[in-house]
């Protein structure tokens, strides 16, 4: 992935500033299926996710925004259908919101730099947290080990 997309000014792999940019202003920007789960809280079905089965080494990204969210060392195999991991990338990389709806209690997990709705987060993971960070394939975008060193590398200087 760049750390640009041409139709998105806001996408940027290695900008820390907060994004806040009003919903009808994104809509325009992002493809439909983006936006329902982003902004509108949807969900993908199971299982029809590109990255529930993956297991490639390398860096996830907020697909809004391109804030660094997972690293593929923290992805496990939970067999509920979307990519899980046990633990983000950095404590800023994300955000937590009670969530009430359908009748559940869980706890929203959202980007920490556009607060772009990315899925949830339940306590029946792996050690060494015991979290399972339950997440929207459509919500990230993926690079490849080399790919994301050279990145970090290269905004590093």
């Amino acid at each position: 992935m760049d750390t640009e997309k041409k139709d998105n000014p806001y996408y940027s792999n290695t900008d820390t500033n907060k994004v806040t940019v009003d919903d009808s202003t994104l809509k325009k920007i992002l493809p439909a299926d983006v936006y329902n789960v982003a902004r509108e809280k949807g969900t993908e079905r199971a299982f029809t996710g590109k990255y529930w089965d993956s297991k490639e080494g390398g860096t996830y990204y907020c697909t809004v925004c391109g804030n660094p969210l997972f690293n593929s060392n923290g992805k496990f195999e939970s067999s509920c259908g979307w990519p899980s991991f046990f633990e983000p990338i950095s404590k800023g990389s994300i955000i937590f919101a009670p969530d009430n709806s359908y009748g559940m209690h869980r706890t929203e997990v959202m980007c920490g730099r556009c607060h772009s709705h990315l899925g949830h987060v339940f306590e029946d993971g792996p050690p060494p947290t015991h979290l399972r960070y339950c997440i929207n394939s459509v919500s990230l975008d993926f690079t490849k080990a080399q790919e994301a060193d050279a990145k970090y590398k290269d905004s590093a200087k």
